[in-house]
């Protein structure tokens, strides 16, 4: 194998798919990067089993010549030092040349590196995916999907299913659901599918879709997603991400909604977030994260916490609206904060059915995003 290439390129390709390399994998080939040089341009793959990126630069983009290909051929190379030394080449300008039992060869303006590179026959094939079921969504409204479900989702691997979002479609309605079962996160949308009428029980992992958050474009992109009954590929652009479905049953989070509310209020979003956020400054010293709401006849609501060591912190918001039993909530400030932080609304709402049950949180004008969060039982 044989090509020049511009840096630049090389750098956006190998930035997309290093994000499938985990240090943690047992199977040495897969702490490489895959590099096909083809007639039409350079493919460059990673894996780590349970993501798969594949990144496609053509020889020319525009008027622009990208690529040469001398000779076409492949090579697996230690990611490790590959991405750090493609970033720092000193010039535009890079070949790269593979020689016998894949000693590997790449020049940049005065510097030579040789690299030994491994088997590309010993790199695991891609997913092969049909696309008989597949769905198109903008890539700005997937990004959302995404940063308003993910951070809601468990951290703790003993309940490796929960470690998921679930992708839930039903009648042209995709659902995303995430639950650590301390607080949940939905956010629903519709979407226009043929193929895919209804569509139960597709998990993937949090980490996963946090990183193809990263790779998403912000503009209104249409992106595929095609899924399959162990895998969902989804393709952006130049770029292939492979995942695999989490295995296992999602449990019914229905229930955890109620259809009423003994006591309902609307807050400004930003005023509720900051007063929170100052609270939770003092919770955390004592490693509580407690904070304390009180509602009053007055129409207002107190938010307040205290440090044994340190003192309290007392705030007073005008609320908007209020119905029903003045309560008192104690919650995990934390929790709170992140549910405020996707709201994209001006006033929320807020739904209580007692002291000890689910807090909903809602935009004031939108069904179709909703937090959920158990408050914390407190001596006083």
């Amino acid at each position: 194998m044989k090509i020049t290439i511009l840096k630049d390129q090389l750098n956006e390709s190998i930035s997309h798919v290093s994000k499938a390399i985990s240090s943690r994998t047992t199977i040495p080939i897969l702490t490489g990067i895959k590099i096909d040089a083809h007639a039409n341009g350079v493919t460059l793959t990673a894996s780590d089993t349970d993501i798969s990126i594949q990144s496609f630069t053509p020889n020319q983009i525009g008027n622009d010549m990208i690529i040469e290909v001398f000779k076409p051929g492949s090579v697996v190379l230690p990611s490790k030092f590959f991405v750090e030394i493609i970033r720092k080449l000193p010039a535009q300008k890079i070949e790269i040349e593979v020689k016998d039992r894949f000693q590997t060869i790449i020049r940049s303006g005065s510097s030579e590196i040789q690299i030994m590179g491994l088997d590309p026959e010993e790199y695991p094939l891609l997913p092969q995916i049909e696309e008989s079921k597949k769905i198109t969504i903008p890539s700005n409204l997937l990004k959302d999907l995404i940063k308003q479900t993910t951070f809601a989702v468990s951290t703790n691997e003993s309940t490796p299913i929960l470690t998921g979002v679930l992708w839930h479609i039903n009648e042209n309605r995709l659902k995303f659901i995430a639950c650590d079962r301390h607080r949940l996160a939905t956010r629903e949308i519709t979407i226009e599918s043929d193929s895919l009428q209804n569509f139960h029980n597709t998990v993937i992992s949090g980490r996963t879709l946090n990183e193809l958050h990263k790779i998403l474009p912000d503009q209104n992109n249409l992106i595929d997603i095609v899924i399959s009954d162990n895998q969902v590929l989804f393709k952006i652009h130049s770029i292939l991400f492979y995942t695999r479905i989490l295995d296992g049953t999602y449990p019914d989070t229905s229930k955890l909604i109620p259809e009423s509310f003994q006591t309902d209020l609307v807050v400004p979003t930003k005023e509720l977030a900051d007063a929170i956020d100052r609270a939770y400054l003092l919770s955390r010293e004592d490693k509580t994260n407690i904070v304390k709401m009180i509602m009053h006849e007055d129409e207002s609501l107190e938010i307040s916490s205290s440090s044994s060591e340190l003192g309290k912190v007392t705030e007073q918001i005008k609320l908007k609206h209020i119905a029903g039993e003045l309560l008192r909530i104690s919650f995990n400030s934390k929790y709170m904060l992140d549910a405020l932080k996707v709201m994209d609304s001006d006033h929320i709402r807020i739904g209580f059915t007692g002291a000890m049950h689910p807090i909903i949180i809602k935009p004031e004008e939108d069904t179709s995003i909703l937090q959920l969060i158990l408050p914390y039982r407190t001596t006083n």
